[in-house]
């Protein structure tokens, strides 16, 4: 029997109707958005898909390919295969069907899907991970998330109330700044040059194009003493969740208490009406280690663990979909 579910590789003109599409899927934040998505292009061979019935979008994935592999999406936190709010799980199962099928076809043996954790999706939205067991993929990769979830009552330690105790003593001052360049330059890259021999994901210049592209999803929020930057945050703002994607402060953070002061007022004041907020991981070693001391500070204002899980699936499993509604 023919499916009712047709699938295409995204193209360029696709491009305001996958946009529409990742504004009202269940699962899907800005990260998804084509804005996000292609401002480092260049780096990835991009083959995302788009999956239709009745000629509507119902379903899309944020994919990059190399050799006969499929990614979701290299260049992203988290992928995933974003879905229409009306989806059922009996939909969602025929068009996943048809999506390994398409990827078979295509010479695509094998899909690395890095799933978007649960504290993303606005509505319930793990049946792909039951599709994925029932398909016999292979959870390669677990990393540990710290959330915290307002639904429970936050209860931040004494031992960072000290820090923030510190910091009123010190007359340090929060501000949220339109511009980058001061936490990146004086902060962010001297840090991570010194402590890791790194440098950040996005380059001042990327980060800036996304800031203007997303100006109500990336927010910048700096610490102040006597004047000078000390320290900072960038938060990724989605509808359910306020996500730190980078943290850093001098050397003085300690005895000025300042990442406590700042985070204690990001989290009792500036996103106290989200859902949760996510410190991200603390792992190394591809999620096999994990940073304890900095898992211990995040706890310490309330947060507790969630988890981000990746999965490589043998296209040709599909098979194994054709005999499970009954």
């Amino acid at each position: 029997m023919k499916s009712s579910y047709t699938i295409h590789k995204f193209q360029q003109k696709d491009t305001v109707q996958w946009n529409d599409f990742i504004t009202t899927a269940k699962n899907a934040t800005f990260l998804h958005n084509r804005s996000f998505m292609d401002y480092h292009s260049d780096r990835f061979v991009d083959h995302s898909v788009m999956i239709y019935k009745n000629e509507k979008v119902v379903a899309v994935l944020p994919a990059n390919s190399k050799g006969n592999q499929l990614y979701s999406h290299q260049g992203l936190t988290y992928g995933g295969l974003l879905l229409s709010r009306k989806l059922k799980t009996a939909d969602t199962l025929e068009l996943f069907k048809e999506l390994l099928k398409y990827l078979e076809s295509k010479e695509i043996t094998i899909l690395d899907i890095k799933q978007p954790p649960s504290f993303y999706t606005q509505l319930p939205s793990e049946e792909v991970e039951y599709l994925l067991h029932l398909t016999q993929a292979e959870c390669y990769r677990v990393d540990s998330a710290s959330v915290i979830d307002y639904r429970s009552n936050v209860q931040i330690q004494s031992n960072r109330l000290e820090g923030v105790k510190k910091a009123q003593k010190h007359d340090l001052l929060i501000k949220e700044e339109d511009y980058l360049e001061d936490f990146w330059d004086v902060i962010l890259i001297p840090n991570l040059k010194e402590q890791h021999n790194a440098e950040p994901t996005h380059s001042i210049e990327e980060i800036t194009l996304l800031k203007k592209a997303f100006p109500n999803n990336i927010r910048q929020f700096n610490v102040y003493h006597d004047g000078n930057i000390i320290g900072g945050a960038t938060i990724f703002e989605t509808n359910t969740t306020a996500h730190v994607q980078y943290i850093s402060a001098n050397s003085e953070k300690q005895t000025l208490g300042t990442l406590d002061f700042l985070f204690n007022h990001l989290i009792k004041v500036t996103f106290k009406n989200k859902r949760y907020f996510d410190f991200g991981t603390s792992n190394e070693n591809a999620g096999k280690q994990l940073n304890k001391g900095l898992t211990y500070w995040k706890e310490c204002f309330g947060a507790r663990t969630f988890v981000h899980r990746s999965f490589k699936i043998d296209t040709a499993n599909h098979i194994y979909l054709n005999n499970v509604l009954v």
